[in-house]
């Protein structure tokens, strides 16, 4: 074997080692078309074909105009949740419908990037071929990529937090009265926090809420969807379906992932600093965390 075959042949090994390694690599979000229409009718029959591969609809959010957010459950996506350690976190997927000039995108949380990132027990890939059968082939998008071990051991960096160091806004005597806080919270439009969906979880003792966030007149801008997207969503391609925040009741505790976590789950490539980074929502994570605390006090 010749000294320029070894050479051709290394580097052809290279080649295929860094495509399997570029293939491993998990996205956030999933693109599933763009093109001339409406939110209303790209919705509708989004709907119609999520429901035919068994999701259900929990919720519908409209953070601001021109964007449309589904929040979808399956009894797969429900089973793999009460299966894992707080993994009501990823109990819905997310489908959103986004004007960008004279296209409607629609686009969707990836449930293999989740899978991972809430450190669940199954990859949910079952949910995603059903999401695609439903949608269509989707195109990953949302960041360079990260494999499946750098997605269950994620922090943004040093002393920022991980999945398994969320916010504890509330703990009560009895998972029915935390259930009864939130509902009142929310209910009341409590700091500016609404519910947009509601999912419980096999067992009775987790129960998913989606949330969204305007600020009230006075309050903290930084908590507020519409200010949040506006400085980190820039891209061409839009992540709507980062949207909306959620609440997590488990057991007798309310616990939400903490904003430094669970923002730069979805934007893992967004600079510290400069323009459209998160030095400009530095306050954010603090104004969330308030705001969904005094949503669900007594």
């Amino acid at each position: 074997m010749t000294t320029l075959f070894r050479f051709l042949l290394a580097a052809l090994c290279l080649a295929a080692s860094l495509a399997s390694a570029d293939d491993a690599l998990l996205k956030p979000f999933l693109l599933f078309s763009h093109g001339p229409g409406t939110i209303a009718e790209k919705s509708a029959a989004a709907e119609s074909a999520l429901t035919a591969q068994g999701f259900s609809v929990a919720g519908r959010y409209e953070p601001y105009p021109g964007a449309l957010i589904l929040v979808v459950t399956s009894p797969e996506l429900l089973a793999n949740a009460a299966a894992s350690e707080h993994g009501g976190f990823g109990a819905a997927q997310r489908v959103a419908f986004t004007q960008a000039g004279h296209e409607i995108q629609v686009s969707a949380t990836n449930p293999r990037y989740m899978a991972q990132a809430y450190r669940m027990k199954g990859d949910l890939g079952g949910v995603a071929d059903k999401l695609g059968a439903a949608l269509g082939q989707g195109e990953p998008f949302g960041a360079k990529g990260l494999t499946a071990e750098a997605l269950r051991h994620y922090h943004y960096m040093f002393g920022m937090e991980y999945f398994t160091d969320p916010s504890v806004l509330g703990h009560f005597p009895s998972h029915e009265a935390a259930l009864a806080a939130v509902e009142k919270g929310l209910g009341a439009h409590r700091a500016g926090v609404t519910r947009v969906a509601r999912v419980d979880l096999p067992g009775g003792q987790e129960t998913l809420f989606s949330v969204g966030m305007k600020a009230p007149e006075g309050g903290s801008k930084y908590m507020d969807d519409r200010f949040i997207m506006s400085e980190i969503d820039f891209r061409d391609i839009k992540s709507t379906a980062h949207l909306p925040y959620e609440l997590l009741v488990s057991g007798n505790d309310v616990l939400a992932l903490y904003a430094r976590f669970r923002i730069a789950i979805d934007f893992p490539d967004l600079a510290m600093v400069g323009a459209n980074s998160f030095v400009n929502i530095m306050q954010t994570p603090g104004a969330i965390e308030t705001a969904l605390k005094e949503t669900v006090s007594p």
